[in-house]
């Protein structure tokens, strides 16, 4: 039965994913102007890194498809490319020059992430439904049978 099931916990794996990745990008988009962090400093840009969850299966010796897992979230890390510098010397979080550190979100590289994780979204569901309606088929061949 988990052989049967193992197409179903891949895209499940995969919407997960996803949906943690649209959801960092919306906390990105919400902090991209967050000059002051508990920890001190702009906000940084968080990025979901993805591993395939395959690795064990490549290990020699194990050649069972029931090793196929799909993805897993390897971590959440900051970017820590650093962002940039406005001149606006009223601002609480200036310096001795009057330049703010802004984090290091830009709203167009956000909304890519959005879009292309909700499409990988969609296309994980997509497959699910697609296994639902096959083993739906295949039960109603086998009631035939009898």
């Amino acid at each position: 039965m988990k052989q049967i099931l193992s197409g179903m916990q891949i895209s499940a794996s995969g919407l997960s994913g996803e949906r943690l990745r649209m959801e960092v990008a919306a906390n990105n988009i919400a902090n991209m102007h967050s000059t002051t962090t508990p920890e001190g400093g702009p906000y940084q840009r968080q990025q979901v890194t993805f591993s395939a969850a395959m690795d064990q299966f490549m290990v020699p010796g194990k050649k069972s498809v029931d090793e196929l897992l799909g993805v897993k979230v390897v971590g959440i890390t900051p970017d820590t490319t650093p962002g940039p510098k406005i001149y606006d010397p009223g601002h609480p979080d200036a310096d001795d020059t009057g330049h703010v550190e802004m984090p290091n979100v830009n709203m167009s590289h956000e909304m890519v992430d959005l879009v292309t994780a909700s499409r990988a979204y969609e296309a994980n569901l997509k497959a699910m439904e697609t296994f639902r309606q096959m083993a739906e088929q295949a039960l109603g061949l086998l009631r035939g049978l009898r």
